[in-house]
Formats: structure tokens, C-alpha cells, sequence
């Protein structure tokens, strides 16, 4: 049976919207599976689509002059992808790749953009994740400039982990390096201290995580100051007003239904 914004969404942030928002909603969605790798959009350019990932993890990286990118912040199923499409920028701050493969559900920049202008309630519970995002952001910005390799890769180990079933990520030490920002060989000697201690076994492009709370006890503040971010978004989600006023008429507009497989 194919999932539905009411029967399924997948998406916290979705699953925490009214009825009568998902009805809106529902044809102005469309069910994509991203590919591992796949650049959704870059920095700087006028947004097209956002994504509510589902399965999917996509990391935001802001790119450098010469060539180079570092990690910002990381979106899995507790948000989306694109926030600057409902804030009036509708430009990109950073760029979006797919790190980890999965489903999402897009929608339209201009069709977010209307909903949360014509629905105060909706404009809130999306500016409260934006909030949790923009930490998770401020976050890793301070992590990158003050904290040494180790407690870093732990604290990104975690974070990507938080967003997928299993225990297990699919990564090079090579792709980590670029998300940090540092050298290989740093990453492999990180890696290899972790592993010693009984607390990862990486082999060629797969990271198994034995111990996650060995991982937290090393890791540093920043990973426990984003996850409170999140888990407050949670908690006001559950809270927030349920009853909306309908919506205007005028932004109905016909489109095919997307649906998740």
C-alpha cells in the first residue's frame, strides 16, 4: 500500500502538520528517490524544489573558493531541505549533496513559499525548525574552529547515525575528510583510535558503530547541544495549535498526487 501525507509521511516534520495542511499538501507533493552523491541545488542559485527527506540524508556544505567544502549542518527526516524558499531569500545559502540514498517527498519552492505565507501556524513550526537548524549550523561552525579531530569526528559519527536505521554508515574516510574539512590521514588516525578502543570497525567505505555511548562519552559538547535543539522541536510540536483558519482559496492549484512506494 503506497504511503500518503495522512497514512505515512515518513517526515517528522510533515507528520507534525493538521489534517487539513496535508490535504493541501497532498497534491503538491511528489515521492523522489535521492541518489548517493546527487547535488539537489547549489549556493547561491534561486531554489526550485524542497525536500522533506523520508529515508534520505542530505548534508549542507558551504563551498569555498577553491574548491574545497566544509559540513554546516545535516537534514534527515526530522526536517527539510531548502529553508531559504520560505524565508523571502529564495536563494540558497549553502549547497545540498545527497550523503545518504533514499526517498524524500519534494514540493515546489513557490508552493512552501505560499502555505507559509498564508498560514501563520505553519510559518511558525517551520521557523522553529529552521531555529534548530540554524544551531545545529552556529553549532558546527564553533566545532570546526575549536575542537580537535577526534571529539569532531565523534560528534559527526553521531549526528549522521541519529538519521538512519542501523548501526552502520556507508562512508570513505576520504568523503568524512571533505564534510570536516581536514586532511585524510587526520580522519584515519581519528578512525583508527576509535577502533582500537572497541568503539567503531571500519572497513573500505563502511563505519560500524559498536558503542554509541562510548562515542558520546568522547564527543564533544556541540553534539549534545544540537540534539537538544531537536528533541525541544519535537516537544513544541506535540504542543502547538491543531486548528488552523482555512486556507484562501486562491492558492488551490491542480496538480498530480505524489505518493511514496
Amino acid at each position: 500500500m503506497s504511503a500518503t501525507l495522512h497514512t505515512d509521511p515518513n517526515n517528522q516534520l510533515l507528520a507534525s502538520l493538521p489534517p487539513e495542511i496535508k490535504d493541501f499538501m497532498q497534491c503538491r507533493v511528489e515521492a523522489v528517490d535521492l541518489v548517493n552523491g546527487d547535488m539537489l541545488y547549489e549556493a547561491g542559485t534561486v531554489l526550485r524544489f524542497v525536500y522533506f527527506p523520508v529515508s534520505a540524508v542530505v548534508s549542507l556544505v558551504s563551498p569555498l573558493i577553491d574548491g574545497d567544502c566544509a559540513e554546516v549542518a545535516v537534514v534527515g527526516s526530522e526536517g527539510v531541505v531548502g529553508v531559504c524558499a520560505f524565508m523571502g531569500g529564495g536563494k540558497a545559502l549553502s549547497s545540498a549533496v545527497v550523503l545518504r540514498a533514499g526517498r524524500a517527498w519534494r514540493m515546489s519552492a513557490r508552493d512552501i513559499a505560499d502555505l507559509a505565507r498564508e498560514s501563520v501556524p505553519v510559518m511558525q513550526q517551520l521557523l522553529r525548525y529552521t531555529q534548530a537548524l540554524f544551531t545545529n549550523m552556529a553549532q558546527s561552525s564553533a566545532c570546526h574552529r575549536h575542537h580537535q579531530l577526534a571529539p569532531q569526528l565523534c560528534r559527526w559519527l553521531l549526528q549522521h547515525l541519529d538519521r538512519q536505521s542501523g548501526n552502520e554508515l556507508r562512508i570513505t574516510q576520504e568523503r568524512i575528510a571533505g564534510m570536516l574539512g581536514v586532511r585524510r590521514e587526520g580522519i584515519t588516525g581519528a578512525a583508527l583510535k576509535l577502533q582500537c578502543a572497541g568503539l567503531i570497525r571500519y572497513a573500505r567505505g563502511r563505519i560500524q558503530v559498536l558503542d554509541k555511548r562510548g562515542l558520546e562519552a568522547r564527543s564533544c559538547e556541540c553534539y549534545g547541544v544540537v540534539k537538544q535543539a531537536y528533541e525541544r522541536l519535537r516537544s513544541d510540536a506535540s504542543a502547538w495549535p491543531r486548528t488552523l483558519s482555512p486556507l484562501p482559496v486562491s492558492s488551490a492549484r491542480p496538480a498530480s498526487v505524489g505518493r511514496l512506494a
